[in-house]
């Protein structure tokens, strides 16, 4: 749905081109204009929203722009885009009339934001039926409308950081723990991280996680997944291309890089890149640098690069199809996230979280798990990760409705045991029930025990016990 209709006027041909393809892409219908005089038409014989102006234009400035607006009562909103920061500019565009100002160099989302909100006061004062001529002069009814943009924007910021923050990455386990402590460590720096993990683990989440806790939050995150694209678009996506580099080029491109800058860029699936393409990547890594397709001037950025691969690149060096200049320079902050089947013991929460939001986004009424579905769940082996377990609770919820789900309610492969990954072992009923309980429980100790490498406070958290009840237990069973 569209949000609005922007005529924008700005003498410089990239800067045009760039906000006409960013606000495109945000929802706005764009008309770009290089020429004040025949954006001046435009005002009159459209009807736009809102109009972002440069400043200093030749013919005809940005301030004269929002005069002619003031003069003929428009209802188009003025934001004028300044290189010239001092208080006395800022003031001067405001008595004239103007919404709102932004100083060069901008960054992206800075624009959106500030067009966002002129769209909600152009929208609450026609709710309003202010007469025209007031609309702009009454500081009073400005004052009220920008207080009840910056009350609903603290609230999309507060939900906005919700949904990266970290606990939304659901586990206890103690691998899991290992991971959130990078992303601590790591998110507020400008180091270049290496996520790795299986598909379904989720990658993505753990990148948007550290760009949305790190200082560039407020700038894009651009992500981009380099398997998906073929190999002959993926190098006009990433760099860009000029106007007529290639038969079909009819205009200048910004690539994924431009429209990072200030923010971060997500490379998925890294190990996928051609050679050819590890190059020039590793020039972007060196330089923060590069051309676009059909074009000799060089395109500086300021961007952070998170990349994430569910292959081996180490491996992919060896057998020559990955750069080892590259490995090395994407490895700086290697993160790991494990297989759902290594850390079984996350599933119980992550059953509980997504039960509660498959519930809400279905209208769904389910309250919980048997016993015997529950066993079934945790003993599945999860090839498809914690993607996998995510629409497997969705698909129940949707077919149950309400109740509790039971085994019947699980798909078949969840409780048809040929389908298991490990075989299990009969048990040994001549042992006896007291010898079988000690061996299950001395199993699940030594495991923990293991994946905390012998922390035992860790240990205990992951078995939700008491860290004196675990020394007790290993006592007992001659645990050392």
């Amino acid at each position: 749905m569209e949000k609005g209709r922007i005529i924008i006027v700005e003498d410089e041909e990239d800067i045009l081109m760039m906000l006409s393809e960013f606000l495109s892409g945000n929802g706005y219908a764009v008309d770009p204009f290089n020429d004040s005089k025949k954006a001046l038409i435009a005002l009159k014989n459209n009807n736009y929203q809102i109009m972002v102006t440069d400043l200093m234009m030749p013919k005809i400035d940005g301030l004269q722009l929002i005069n002619f607006v003031q003069k003929e009562y428009l209802d188009t909103l003025g934001i004028v885009i300044t290189g010239y920061g001092s208080l006395e500019t800022a003031i001067g565009v405001m008595r004239c009339g103007a919404f709102d100002y932004i100083l060069k160099p901008f960054k992206f989302e800075e624009v959106l934001a500030t067009v966002d909100s002129a769209m909600y006061y152009y929208n609450l004062i026609k709710t309003d039926n202010i007469p025209k001529g007031l609309r702009l002069k009454s500081n009073l009814l400005r004052r009220y409308a920008e207080n009840k943009i910056v009350r609903e924007n603290t609230i999309l910021r507060s939900c906005l950081k919700d949904k990266y923050k970290f606990e939304n990455i659901i586990g206890n386990s103690f691998p899991m723990q290992k991971v959130f402590e990078l992303i601590e460590k790591v998110a507020d720096t400008n180091a270049t991280a290496l996520v790795t993990g299986e598909s379904g683990v989720g990658k993505e989440l753990v990148a948007r996680a550290i760009h949305f806790n790190s200082s560039r939050r407020d700038s894009p995150l651009v992500v981009v997944n380099c398997g998906a694209i073929p190999e002959t678009l993926l190098e006009s996506e990433l760099f860009g291309y000029e106007k007529g580099a290639f038969t079909g080029a009819a205009n200048t491109r910004f690539g994924r890089f431009e429209i990072a800058h200030g923010g971060s860029i997500f490379l998925d699936e890294i190990g996928d890149m051609s050679m050819n393409l590890q190059v020039k990547l590793l020039r972007v890594l060196q330089e923060r640098s590069f051309e676009r397709i059909g074009g000799s001037k060089t395109i500086t950025v300021d961007l952070r690069i998170i990349a994430a691969t569910n292959r081996s690149l180490e491996d992919l060096v060896g057998q020559g199809k990955f750069r080892e200049d590259l490995y090395y320079r994407l490895n700086v902050v290697p993160i790991h996230i494990p297989p759902l089947r290594e850390r079984r013991q996350d599933i119980p929460l992550l059953l509980n979280y997504f039960l509660e939001r498959s519930n809400r986004l279905n209208n769904a009424k389910i309250e919980g798990f048997t016993e015997e579905s529950i066993k079934a769940l945790l003993d599945y082996h999860y090839p498809g990760n914690v993607r996998e377990l995510q629409n497997i609770v969705e698909r129940m919820a949707v077919l149950k409705r309400n109740g509790y789900i039971d085994l019947e309610d699980l798909p078949e492969k969840l409780y048809n045991t040929e389908s298991k990954e490990v075989e299990k072992t009969p048990l040994n009923m001549e042992k006896g029930y007291d010898t079988l309980v000690s061996e299950f429980e001395k199993t699940l100790i030594m495991k923990a025990l293991q994946e905390t490498q012998g922390v035992k406070s860790k240990a205990a958290q992951v078995l939700n016990i008491n860290r004196t009840t675990l020394i007790e237990k290993m006592k007992r069973l001659g645990i050392d």
